[in-house]
């Protein structure tokens, strides 16, 4: 009887515990959100080169594709110290806009949807391959990471504009 109470106890408490965590993202913008994760410190980093932090602090709402710093290691190597160059300021934002979509779209909206508009302008292709979504190259790793100002969602791969 004992350890069932203590099993109960301690599933309850998990519970609680996850069900805290997945909610504290809804009181942070996106870019808290990202700093408070740990895994996008190369995108941190490169939204406030790009001088996109207060954008994405703004109200939006805001859809982020956001690449993990493993996708951005798959660049070629020299790739981000480049473009965190002030001089290539301009290519920077426009990649990293390529990988925001205005409004809130949530992942049963995303499988619903061909391609996405981004607020550079162009547009990315999203597909279904198996089970996977995919946003042109990149997999879509996890979803509805949901924020005070919109949500995001993790891609395994920086995507480029055309």
């Amino acid at each position: 009887m004992r350890l069932k109470i203590l099993v109960t106890l301690l599933i309850l408490t998990f519970l609680s515990t996850s069900l805290s965590m997945a909610g504290s993202h809804y009181n942070k913008d996106i870019v808290d959100t990202a700093v408070e994760a740990g895994s996008f410190n190369t995108l941190v980093a490169a939204v406030q080169a790009a001088d996109l932090a207060d954008t994405l602090k703004g109200k939006g709402p805001f859809t982020v594709f956001a690449p993990t710093d493993e996708a951005f290691a798959k660049l070629p190597a020299g790739t981000v110290e480049d473009l965190l160059k002030p001089e290539n300021k301009s290519k920077l934002q426009a990649i990293l806009t390529y990988h925001v979509v205005a409004g809130k779209y949530m992942a049963k909206d995303v499988v619903t949807m061909k391609e996405a508009k981004t607020v550079n302008g162009e547009s990315f292709m999203i597909s279904m391959k198996s089970d996977t979504v995919m946003v042109d190259n990149a997999k879509v790793v996890k979803t509805d990471i949901e924020c005070s100002n919109g949500v995001i969602h993790v891609i395994d791969t920086v995507i480029m504009p055309k």
